[in-house]
């Protein structure tokens, strides 16, 4: 195992504590519970909380995207495990200031049973919390609402943190969190698997020079195992799969986001991102923005994923909008 941890067992904890030492001008663990981490910028005024979370070995997914007029809070289970119902609700107790709640998460059994429980116990207390799973991932399933939450995570969080920033309540909130899901999304690749820090082993066998195209972020299968192509040839079949999705068309304006899976270069994503940008403009698909790099990775698997949000003015509107926490920031 090529990991610089000490014992598996304790490595979330150790990781929340660090990260939060690091960024300590921008989060703190919560005392009663050290798997919440807190926004240090809540705004006083009542105003709906977003609350993101879901499976460590993501990161900077969920804790990365907490801080000043985005995510109010995140909520951290295991190594791709979601986190416990009395950790979300206790997440809504810390920043609930009388609007409401919205969980955002990724669309896992485990994580909308236990965001689910969450709410229960919010009611139990007269709080209102929503709940939304987020569901971009193109290949997991024809049905939307079965997909799985992928990159397309960060898209969703941004649209909803940032109308909750200007004061919309939580149904309005809500509704713009999901146009921004029905908007986006994913599509990825794996060349290896990840490694597991309890057990030291990968989670899944792929030989040397394979490569997996819509393969999920934990492991899942995705279409087909084949020797790797060339940068081009993978982006191509990428692509197509999500347009064809999407129904993109001619004078689309769309948000791209190009994000690598942990440990393939960066000079890797900004090739594959050359090659997007290439089919995009042939298409005459208008690029408004693009984001390249690591957002939702899983530890340390070799591969990428390409996201993809069509946009309208009311989305446009809300991706502008300012914000700045220790892995993201728009001025």
């Amino acid at each position: 195992m090529k990991r610089l941890i000490n014992d598996g067992y304790n490595v979330v904890e150790e990781m929340l504590e660090g990260y939060c030492y690091a960024h300590s001008d921008f989060v703190e663990l919560l005392e009663s519970d050290k798997r919440v981490v807190i926004s240090k910028h809540l705004s006083q005024e009542p105003k709906v909380r977003i609350i993101v979370g879901g499976g460590s070995g993501h990161e900077p997914l969920f804790l990365g995207y907490v801080g000043k007029q985005f995510a109010d809070a995140a909520v951290v289970g295991n190594v791709n495990t979601s986190p416990g119902p009395e950790s979300c609700y206790n997440a809504v107790k810390a920043v609930d200031n009388g609007k409401g709640c919205l969980f955002l998460y990724g669309n896992y059994a485990g994580d909308v049973m236990n965001f689910d429980m969450g709410v229960e116990f919010a009611e139990g207390d007269g709080i209102r919390v929503e709940s939304l799973p987020i569901t971009d991932d193109v290949y997991s399933s024809k049905l939307r609402e079965e997909r799985r939450g992928v990159a397309g995570d960060l898209f969703v969080f941004k649209i909803a943190s940032s109308a909750a920033a200007r004061g919309d309540d939580l149904d309005e909130v809500k509704r713009l969190a999901q146009k921004a899901n029905d908007n986006t999304f994913s599509m990825g690749v794996a060349l290896s698997s990840c490694t597991l820090p309890v057990t030291g082993k990968t989670i899944f066998q792929m030989e040397d020079g394979d490569m997996e195209i819509g393969m999920g972020i934990h492991g899942e299968p995705g279409i087909e195992r084949s020797k790797l192509v060339p940068a081009d040839s993978v982006v191509d079949q990428l692509l197509h799969y999500i347009l064809e999705d999407m129904k993109a068309t001619e004078g689309d304006e769309i948000q791209v986001l190009v994000n690598g899976l942990g440990a393939l270069p960066l000079m890797d994503l900004y090739v594959c991102f050359r090659r997007l940008h290439q089919i995009l403009v042939t298409k005459g698909i208008i690029i408004r923005n693009s984001w390249v790099g690591n957002y939702a990775t899983s530890m340390d698997m070799a591969g990428m994923s390409i996201t993809l949000m069509r946009l309208d003015e009311e989305l446009k509107e809300l991706m502008d909008k300012p914000c700045d926490t220790p892995w993201f920031k728009i001025i």
